[in-house]
């Protein structure tokens, strides 16, 4: 399918009441997880073949293992990490969400060398649903600000 007729699919889809509780059920899920570091619990809400990106330093973490890795350099670089919702828009594509973090920087991240100190950065993530297995099929998460207080 090429990226035209899939993006004309995704803007046609119906709002349906039920797909939009399950999906926001599975979000809530989600957030509840990473609040209390619950990699399983993150994992359940997830496709197997899912997909983490960072498009903006061109990195990306595929399947289970590979988002396991990404929560764990993440909660390692900032074990105390918060993230404050700003935003979201819960639709039949999924979810997009903006958010303040918070958190102390203690490992390096992405090129980021640890400072010890408390940072903050916004964060912009879109959430892909997948219909058929009725899961997140990854994240593609932008950040901003982090090199200014890293």
């Amino acid at each position: 399918m090429t990226p035209h007729k899939k993006i004309l699919g995704a803007i046609r889809r119906r709002p349906d009441s039920e797909e939009h509780e399950k999906i926001r059920k599975l979000w809530t899920a989600h957030s509840i997880a990473e609040d209390s570091r619950d990699i399983p619990g993150l994992m359940a809400t997830l496709t197997e073949d899912c997909i983490y990106k960072m498009p903006q330093n061109g990195l990306a973490w595929e399947g289970h293992e590979g988002a396991t890795r990404f929560y764990n350099e993440l909660l390692t670089a900032f074990p105390d990490v918060h993230f404050d919702l700003q935003n979201i828009v819960i639709g039949p594509q999924g979810v997009f969400e903006e958010a303040h973090v918070t958190g102390t920087h203690e490992e390096e991240w992405h090129g980021f060398a640890p400072t010890g100190k408390p940072v903050e950065f916004d964060v912009l993530i879109f959430f892909p649903w997948d219909s058929a297995k009725e899961k997140f099929s990854g994240e593609r998460v932008y950040y901003f600000g982090l090199g200014e207080n890293a």
